[in-house]
């Protein structure tokens, strides 16, 4: 018969020590398997997973051709375009030169600085006296174009402006000048600080109508003077008439033929003999869906006949220069993120983002994006701000997918990734 294994042979049996040893150690062991997984878990699962940076893509956008403005071989000439600083065009003599009845346009501007008028308003009525009927005699001998002038005969200012801006007649610039400002020779300190102010220094009138040749502007003066017309309303409506019915004076036709056409909407034409033909103009055309009003003058030429055939090439010229440039279309990729755990999204552009240029303007691209976690699609994270010389324009830049959590199986193998 066999006898079973003593307790304390060393086989068989483990002793009382063994065992309490053997339990001390599983229940060390389980619980520091407890606590590994009650740090562990949560440093994995709960951690932050921190951000994705921002890598911004190499973007441009291409400058246009330069434009090709068909000049006058003949006087001065600049253009520009309301809303634009600076000129577009120039060429020719820059200098100052007599203008003839485009004196007028800055005559009217410094009669409605003193005598303002709101759109729909006829204004005060002026009352033509015998120093009127000189005027009108006066404008006679020296050959200029006038309207008929009364003791008596009554008009409102607006009606004054329209005779002088539309028929040119000369008796009613100085007779509309004498009334805003008590005399001439008030009239003209009156426009000489009215020029000063507006850094017109190329420009000096030596009467309200123009039949002075000391009445003398520059290209670029001129330029200015009608952007400052333009922006006027009741102004603006004046020089658009191609005919108007004043009583007493009657039907008058505006001496701007080139109304109606190319554009044209305004402004001042003006001759003089022995100085040559100038034309004060604005021309209104569409660039894409948007409005282009460009003002321009030109001095010096033969005639009106060939004046009004060089600006009408001016402005095809210089309308073809100008485009309608897409700076930024809906989705286009602009930045780059990447995550730790793989996953790439775009920071694109919000919407489409286009700038009206002029030749070959330059165009710069800044593009500002912040790192970002978590994020839905959709979520802003920048700003693309596109510079084409005075405009400056601004897309946001947003998420084109969410940026999402890696899942338990990333964060529990990669514990060290986190944070």
């Amino acid at each position: 018969m066999t006898r079973p294994p003593d307790a304390g042979s060393g086989t068989g049996r483990l002793t009382r020590a063994q065992v309490y040893r053997r339990r001390r150690l599983a229940v060390f062991g389980g619980g520091s398997l407890a606590l590994v997984v009650l740090l562990y878990l949560p440093f994995t699962l709960l951690a932050p997973l921190g951000s994705a940076q921002a890598v911004v893509r190499s973007s441009t956008v291409a400058a246009g051709q330069a434009a090709a403005p068909v000049l006058p071989a003949y006087g001065g000439t600049a253009v520009s375009a309301i809303g634009w600083d600076g000129l577009l065009v120039k060429g020719g003599d820059q200098g100052a030169r007599p203008i003839a009845s485009v004196t007028k346009m800055i005559t009217a501007l410094v009669v409605l600085d003193a005598k303002p008028l709101k759109p729909g308003e006829a204004g005060p009525t002026i009352t033509m006296t015998s120093a009127d009927v000189q005027y009108y005699q006066d404008a006679v001998r020296q050959n200029g174009t006038v309207a008929v002038a009364r003791a008596g005969i009554r008009y409102t200012e607006r009606d004054m402006l329209t005779v002088t801006l539309v028929k040119s007649a000369n008796n009613y610039a100085t007779s509309m000048a004498v009334w805003a400002y008590g005399s001439l020779e008030r009239f003209l300190a009156a426009a000489k600080s009215w020029t000063a102010a507006r850094g017109l220094t190329g420009t000096v009138l030596a009467d309200a109508s123009g039949l002075d040749p000391g009445s003398r502007s520059s290209p670029a003066d001129l330029v200015a003077v009608g952007k400052l017309a333009m922006a006027d309303p009741v102004l603006a409506d004046i020089v658009d008439e191609q005919s108007f019915q004043v009583h007493d004076a009657g039907l008058i036709e505006n001496t701007n033929k080139l109304l109606g056409s190319s554009g044209v909407v305004g402004i001042k034409t003006g001759t003089l003999q022995g100085y040559g033909a100038n034309l004060l103009f604005a021309s209104r055309f569409r660039v894409g869906d948007r409005s282009v009003t460009i003002v321009g003058a030109v001095l010096g030429g033969a005639d009106q006949q060939q004046v009004r055939a060089d600006v009408r090439a001016l402005i095809r010229s210089v309308k073809a220069g100008f485009r309608d440039l897409r700076l930024a279309s809906k989705g286009a990729a602009l930045v780059d993120y990447s995550t730790r755990w793989g996953q790439r999204v775009r920071g694109v552009a919000a919407r489409d983002a286009s700038a009206l240029v002029w030749s070959d303007t330059p165009v710069s691209l800044k593009v500002d994006a912040t790192p970002t976690g978590l994020s839905a699609a959709g979520t802003r994270v920048g700003t693309a701000t596109y510079t084409a010389g005075a405009t400056v324009v601004t897309v946001p830049i947003v998420l084109s997918a969410a940026i999402t959590d890696p899942g338990p199986g990333w964060r529990l193998t990669h514990p060290f990734s986190t944070g």
